[in-house]
């Protein structure tokens, strides 16, 4: 498959072995070059409660 030179560019800049910080992570998402639209990042937290217990409840 054919890579675009941003997105060659921008997979240089992360060691895939590596795993980095929260603020590391942002910093390098910064550092790319960004696409011709509106970005979003999506997160997913494994918080380990358990919402069947009451002052475990999680709102949101």
């Amino acid at each position: 498959m054919v890579r675009s030179k941003r997105y060659i560019e921008n997979i240089s800049k992360v060691d895939r072995l590596n795993e980095y910080s929260l603020e590391e992570a942002v910093n390098i998402l910064d550092e790319c070059n960004k696409a011709k639209l509106d970005e979003t990042i999506e997160i997913a937290v494994n918080l380990g409660v358990d919402p069947r217990h009451a002052d475990q409840a999680i709102r949101g």
